[in-house]
């Protein structure tokens, strides 16, 4: 693939610089590694802020090209992206949310995106430069796991990033992973606003005992080392996976649930470490 000219670079970043002009707040939710369920934490902060603000003003972007999971946690698969003279039109989620995401442009449930990195750089560099995302409170960008080109385009291309949410399990290999994502927080001078430990523990159905199912005190124990916040710990609850797996805002249906509770508090403790900058 050739390189992209210079002169048509600095268009694309001229027009993402206008884009981002109408966002009062631009967050990125970065893992070091799968399967730490990162997009269902994007997800349900996303719901926690609507439910704060006008669904409308909260805004996701899936950066994660090959392996998209956004729409289907929210209930927004099956809806294509459109576009008109001013550029590219997100689909609806519950509340109003505006998506964006590869798998509203793919053809089937099973079309793989086989794209080497130049591409998929580009086509970040496009959503970024041409959705039409209009007025919004948050921007919420989930990133792909690890450290590679997506991450490194999106970071490096955002201007004005307020904060990182780096999503971990208490496990000791995902606190040795964690390690490198707030180092790459760090060289790329992006504010970490703290760490969400995901299913920390679980409710025992038959004694109602608390059960470490991923080992703990993992998040804890990283971010007393690195220096960085505890935000909150999500519990594991079935109920999450049966919600994401059927599209149901998992906020609205387990509302009462500890889990919910917990995504709500940490919504309201991002917006007061952003509000008190």
């Amino acid at each position: 693939m050739s390189r992209q000219p210079v002169a048509d670079l600095e268009e694309i970043r001229s027009r993402i610089d206008a884009r981002m002009r109408r966002i009062k707040r631009r967050m990125l939710i970065l893992s070091g590694k799968g399967g730490v369920g990162k997009s269902v934490i994007t997800a349900n902060l996303a719901l926690a802020l609507a439910m704060r603000h006008d669904g409308e003003k909260i805004g996701i972007l899936d950066g994660d090209l090959t392996g998209p999971s956004i729409p289907k946690i929210l209930g927004a698969r099956g809806q294509a992206l459109s576009a008109g003279p001013p550029g590219i039109f997100p689909v609806e989620g519950p509340l109003g949310i505006k998506i964006v995401s590869i798998d509203n442009l793919l053809p089937e449930d099973d079309t793989p995106v086989i794209w080497r990195g130049p591409l998929k750089s580009r086509a970040i560099m496009d959503f970024l430069s041409e959705v039409v995302w209009g007025e919004l409170e948050y921007l919420l960008v989930d990133l792909p796991p690890g450290t590679g080109d997506e991450a490194l385009t999106i970071a490096q291309s955002i201007p004005r990033v307020d904060g990182v949410i780096i999503v971990t399990i208490p496990s000791d290999l995902s606190q040795f992973i964690v390690r490198k994502a707030v180092s790459f927080c760090r060289r790329l001078e992006l504010p970490v606003l703290g760490i969400v430990e995901n299913m920390s523990w679980l409710v025992c159905p038959n004694c109602g005992a608390e059960i470490s199912v991923f080992m703990h005190g993992g998040g804890e124990k990283i971010s007393t080392e690195m220096g960085v916040r505890l935000l909150g710990r999500i519990p594991l609850d079935p109920n999450i996976c049966k919600a994401s797996d059927a599209g149901e805002p998992y906020l609205f249906t387990y509302k009462e649930s500890p889990a919910a509770q917990e995504f709500l508090r940490i919504a309201n403790e991002i917006e007061l470490i952003l509000e008190a900058g």
